[in-house]
């Protein structure tokens, strides 16, 4: 038997103005308007296909992403989120956020999001430096992405977010780092650091940029993270920081293997069954099959003997120790079934473990994929 852990929703929103050549989300430039009635009606036909998969559960976070969903009218986001409600029970201090892209943001569009629920915004920022914007191909500059904070911050919203990226194409460390402390002088709750990669299916994929070496990144992270340490910021994931009670619910519940439905074009879900079965789902990519009604692409169940790494590859992302007993509530597996793979992480240092935790070590996250590899399904 396993415990059905805390539920979320992923709601996604698959168009934008341009698409990035960096990005290998599932996103999709815009030709013409934005179908905002037609996509939310669809949406909500995907959420009743999907809605008995909640086992009456409410949901506790909701996450908004694409895409860009700030292209999203005011009304529109007010028809999806009164059309989630009135389909799933919703705790009444939900986090619900939605990201925005700074180069289509209005301040009484923003308004509007708040009045339909919305109350966590998550604003692709990247950079401050104007040339390096141009060069990952956003549609806004620095004074937008001021602006978009400065709007989120006077809603008095629950919390907002900014995304930034670092290892940028001939980034140098004195820039990385004036990124950080125009990031911090906003003042956001919470801040998204995370490493520019290079992925296959990209523009940059297919022309590669020169990005800094590895001993550059390294200074990057390590004078970075001291940055962000001395503002007060907790870095509590892999890329993630977040003054003192504002980390990222949603993330969290992802992180600690919790289950999600997931609607909209591309969207993946996972759900716990209470005789231990995982099911994931995966929604049709593309919108032109989705705007004609086939929503589900794929669904399967997790084997056995894949549960061990899924659960782990989730709960290591997080700098807090991890609770033992969650590994037999969430995947129904018994602690000993992986009692050999645990001492070996233990002995190559990568975690320490005690009476009821594991905990990731300095070196463990270092060599993630390596302690990741320990719970790989053996062939």
């Amino acid at each position: 038997m396993a415990e059905r852990p805390p539920l979320s929703l992923y709601i996604h929103i698959p168009w934008c103005v341009q698409k990035c050549p960096y990005c290998d989300f599932n996103s999709h430039a815009l030709k013409g308007e934005v179908p905002h009635d037609d996509y939310v009606r669809h949406l909500l036909r995907d959420l009743d296909q999907d809605a008995p998969l909640a086992q009456g559960r409410t949901v506790q976070t909701i996450f908004i992403g694409g895409g860009t969903p700030s292209l999203l009218s005011g009304d529109a986001m007010q028809t999806l989120l009164d059309g989630v409600r009135a389909r799933l029970p919703l705790a009444a201090d939900a986090e619900i956020t939605m990201e925005a892209n700074p180069g289509t943001v209005e301040a009484d569009r923003f308004a509007r999001y708040q009045q339909a629920g919305v109350n966590r915004i998550s604003i692709g920022v990247q950079s401050f430096s104007a040339g390096k914007l141009t060069r990952l191909g956003r549609i806004h500059g620095p004074e937008e992405a001021r602006r978009a904070a400065a709007m989120a911050e006077g809603l008095g919203l629950r919390s907002f977010n900014l995304d930034l990226m670092h290892g940028l194409p001939d980034q140098t460390l004195s820039e990385a780092l004036d990124d950080l402390r125009q990031a911090i002088a906003l003042r956001p709750p919470h801040l998204s650091w995370y490493q520019l990669t290079i992925e296959p299916n990209t523009l940059f994929g297919s022309r590669p940029p020169v990005l800094p070496d590895d001993d550059a990144l390294w200074d990057i992270f390590e004078q970075g993270h001291q940055l962000l340490s001395a503002a007060g910021y907790q870095q509590y994931e892999t890329s993630a920081y977040a003054l003192p009670g504002y980390q990222c619910q949603h993330n969290l519940n992802y992180w600690r293997f919790g289950d999600y439905l997931g609607i909209g074009c591309g969207a993946h879900g996972k759900i716990t069954f209470p005789d231990a079965r995982i099911l994931r789902t995966a929604k049709t990519r593309h919108p032109r099959g989705y705007l004609a009604g086939r929503y589900l692409d794929s669904q399967r169940d997790v084997a056995q003997e894949d549960k061990p790494f899924e659960f782990f590859m989730n709960r290591m992302r997080l700098l807090e120790p991890a609770p033992r007993a969650d590994f037999t509530r969430f995947t129904g597996l018994e602690e000993h079934s992986i009692r050999p793979r645990i001492d070996a992480a233990i002995n190559a240092g990568y975690i320490t473990e005690t009476d009821s935790h594991w905990q990731i070590t300095g070196h463990g996250k270092l060599f993630l994929n390596s302690l990741l590899e320990l719970f790989l399904a053996e062939e």
